[in-house]
């Protein structure tokens, strides 16, 4: 006797007698099911008042909470371009399951995506606190680390100063040169085949093909010049600003003067460099610093220099592994019980340095609260560095150079550090502790692996976006959605 199977006919062929339900199409306690209910949750009226006052003819818009469950899914599961997200809802019973059956175009997507990146990045603090209300932030310790991350353009369209100089001169000579040969084979062909033919179209075509690169050049040339003035307008200003200080609480009426003649003269440099400049509002405390071009003294810049003429705001930088490439720095806090991100950013700096304050400011206000330690590797030290923290009322332990096995170990100390230290001598006291012990050995395993699982486990490597403003919304919404998923992971 023969098996027999559980279908005599394709399941495909099958007529469904009652309609179906979505709800049995996944198992409970799906990622699918946790997004929706979650969104359910968040505050979209920011969304849904650009929505209302759009034109209410036309055709009806999706609604706000099943587009934004659809992205923050998708950027779980890794599938970050609209043209896939919008494939999937075609062909993931998951992604059918949030769009409710529903299959928006991928310029749909996009455009909602576009429109709402600022609204979509805000809600970071909203699923902090989801995280809070289930328990995983906690925080008393948050350790801070950056990686680089490819943009949305190739390091190959980057170009120094230097060669933009002798790339314009050596594209004007050819330009001549091409010019004076068209003149020749017009005199000639007008000889031979008469004033009415013409046969320099190939010439023509490589005139013009050389005038187009040239004129990218000389606006991306012009642009470097713009942003360096700027940059050596506001380094002066700065300097005069110190000056002044210095000068208030300077006990000898002479030198006092001095540096105030300096900071004149620095103030009147800076306006001869960019005299249209208005004074900037003051940048927020959570607001990471930009890279400024590298000038000569006269405002002009350095031979090496680069601009990027797919993304400008990007630059050339060294990954973990020695590489050059085209890259934003993405900057996180994150919690050391939970790994739940606490504070995201992002610039266009490669050191990280000067981003420890800002990245605590920003996780002090998402919190509500200091955290009571601040760790960071070699990176993040600078005596100015350990003052924030203190300041801050919470203790630094951040490596005043690049950890190497020693053997046999430092002893560990106790107590605080002996009064006549210095700041780097107190640090490497406080890494000798145990508390200091601890809290090195745990980052290895607490701040690193996030960046794994968002290169790897979801695969976001490469931003889609370009410019400043949005890569970092997209940085955001990136974070965003690893939060998620570490919530539904504690929640199962």
């Amino acid at each position: 006797m023969s098996k027999r199977y559980r279908d005599s006919h394709s399941s495909a062929d099958q007529i469904l007698l009652l309609p179906p339900s979505l709800h049995d199409w996944l198992p409970d306690g799906h990622a699918a099911y946790f997004v929706l209910d979650t969104v359910e949750q968040l505050d979209l009226s920011t969304i849904e008042r650009l929505i209302q006052a759009k034109d209410p003819r036309g055709e009806r818009p999706y609604s706000p909470a099943m587009m934004v469950a659809l992205l923050f899914y998708a950027y779980m599961n890794g599938v970050f371009s609209s043209r896939r997200i919008a494939r999937r809802c075609l062909e993931d019973v998951a992604f059918r399951v949030i769009s409710g059956n529903h299959q928006p175009a991928y310029s749909t997507i996009n455009a909602f995506r576009r429109t709402h990146l600022e609204a979509l990045s805000a809600m970071f603090v909203q699923v902090l606190r989801l995280c809070e209300a289930a328990g995983l932030v906690q925080a008393p310790h948050v350790h801070q680390d950056g990686t680089k991350i490819q943009a949305s353009a190739s390091k190959h369209k980057a170009m120094s100063y230097d060669r933009m100089k002798k790339e314009e001169a050596r594209l004007k000579a050819e330009i001549n040169e091409l010019l004076d040969k068209a003149e020749e084979a017009d005199a000639e062909e007008d000889a031979r085949l008469g004033k009415d033919k013409d046969g320099s179209e190939g010439v023509v075509d490589e005139i013009k093909r050389r005038e187009s690169r040239r004129d990218w050049i000389r606006k991306a040339k012009a642009a470097l010049e713009a942003e360096a003035k700027k940059a050596r307008a506001s380094k002066l200003r700065e300097n005069a600003q110190g000056l002044r200080e210095r000068a208030d609480i300077e006990e000898n009426a002479a030198e006092a003067k001095r540096k105030r003649t300096r900071a004149d003269r620095s103030e009147a440099q800076a306006d001869d460099l960019d005299p249209e400049l208005e004074p900037e509002p003051d940048a927020p405390p959570d607001r990471l610093p930009k890279h400024r071009v590298k000038t000569e003294p006269d405002g002009t810049p350095k031979p090496k220099a680069q601009r990027n003429f797919t993304d400008p705001d990007s630059r050339i930088m060294k990954d973990g592994r020695g590489a050059f490439m085209q890259s934003y720095n993405g900057q996180i806090a994150v919690d050391e019980d939970s790994r739940v991100i606490v504070a995201s950013e992002l610039s266009n700096q490669a050191p990280d340095q000067e981003y420890l304050e800002p990245v605590l400011a920003k996780t002090t206000a998402n919190l509500g609260r200091t955290p009571e330690t601040w760790t960071g590797d070699a990176g993040y030290f600078s005596e100015a560095n350990v003052d924030v923290c203190e300041q801050a009322g919470c203790t630094p332990y951040l490596a005043p150079g690049r950890q190497r096995r020693q053997w046999p170990p430092p002893d560990t100390v106790e107590g605080a550090p002996p009064d006549d230290l210095d700041s780097k001598e107190r640090m490497r006291w406080q890494l000798r502790t145990r508390e200091g012990r601890e809290r090195m050995r745990r980052r290895k395993f607490t701040v690193e692996p996030v960046f794994g699982i968002i290169k790897e486990a979801m695969g976001f490597k490469r931003f889609l976006l370009r410019g400043m403003d949005k890569v970092r919304a997209e940085w955001n919404l990136v974070c965003i959605a690893y939060n998620l998923r570490t919530l539904h992971s504690a929640q199962r």
